[in-house]
């Protein structure tokens, strides 16, 4: 399967990748996409704060960076998750810090299959397919 987890710098909490892997390329087969290669790559927030600075000039922590090699519907990216700042934000959300992680890895995906979380309006739809996509968990 072309998506693959790695880790720089801190360990994501743990999950069944076979499953996720089949859950997120159901999720981008169903917005139209084909699954080319995405690579998964949890780091720390010191780690991704240094991304963000050198690649969007951003000097703020955020959970994800999306790099996006779409070849027109074709998805391919190299997707960095803060395990820090998912583990913090389930606190901040209430959720368990599986299901944060989950939110954040199918946000990504989203990204990269046109969804955009810039205006009020587009967050909103955003949780509306970050939901769905969620709900179609069967592990």
């Amino acid at each position: 399967m072309p998506i693959k987890f790695f880790v720089q710098d801190k360990n994501p909490p743990k999950f069944l990748r076979k499953q996720v892997k089949l859950w997120i390329s159901s999720c981008v087969h169903e917005r139209g996409y084909v699954l080319g290669e995405i690579n998964y790559i949890f780091c720390s927030d010191e780690y991704l704060l240094e991304i963000n600075k050198e690649y969007l000039q951003h000097n703020y922590f955020t959970d994800i960076i999306t790099f996006n090699y779409n070849e027109d519907k074709t998805i391919n990216s190299d997707i960095y998750i803060s395990v820090d700042r998912v583990k913090e934000n389930a606190k901040t959300f209430n959720q368990t810090i599986v299901n944060e992680f989950y939110r954040v890895l199918i946000h990504g995906i989203l990204h990269l299959t046109g969804q955009n979380d810039k205006t009020k309006k587009e967050e909103i739809q955003m949780r509306k397919f970050e939901d769905l996509c969620l709900s179609k968990i069967k592990f």
